[in-house]
């Protein structure tokens, strides 16, 4: 869960993703565990109903995600695509990058921890990498710490 102080970086479509669960959540899943509910409830005694206490274990989940999201929302700043030229690694920003001793590029996009997907190229400013990388120039070495010891990456291009 953020905390209550803290920004939120998020895409525009990363914005429009959240705006959309919390539309589903606060509708449509809201009405089905309400259903589920009043289904069990009458069933009759609901000292030992385990699908009224399953039902009522889904609204609490269900109602936590809500005050997540909307706290999400809250705190929202958008990350605003530039169209100038890429000169720094920033959020939003596309890298390529190489680690030292190797002939291999990565790409990575840098985007708030909400949308991080690692396996797919989005990695969070507030990793380990995206921290070594933000702020970056073309052919600026980046150093990240790992358990192994640090790594060296040489930004390659920022698109």
């Amino acid at each position: 869960m953020t905390n209550e102080r803290s920004k939120v970086y998020l895409t525009a479509e990363g914005l429009a993703k959240v705006k959309e669960e919390l539309e589903y959540l606060t509708g449509t899943r809201r009405r089905e565990i309400a259903q589920m509910i009043a289904e069990a409830k009458a069933e009759g005694d609901i000292s030992e109903n385990a699908g009224y206490d399953e039902a009522k274990t889904a609204q609490g989940f269900l109602e936590g995600r809500i005050r997540e999201l909307e706290n999400v929302l809250k705190h929202a700043e958008v990350i605003q695509e530039s169209n100038g030229p890429a000169n720094r690694v920033d959020l939003g920003r596309t890298v390529i990058i190489r680690e030292s001793g190797t002939e291999y590029d990565e790409t990575y996009t840098i985007v708030g921890s909400m949308e991080a997907d690692p396996t797919n190229g989005r990695i969070s400013n507030e990793s380990p990498m995206g921290k070594a990388l933000l702020g970056k120039k073309t052919g600026d070495e980046a150093i990240v710490a790992s358990p192994a010891g640090n790594i060296t990456f040489e930004v390659i291009q920022i698109e």
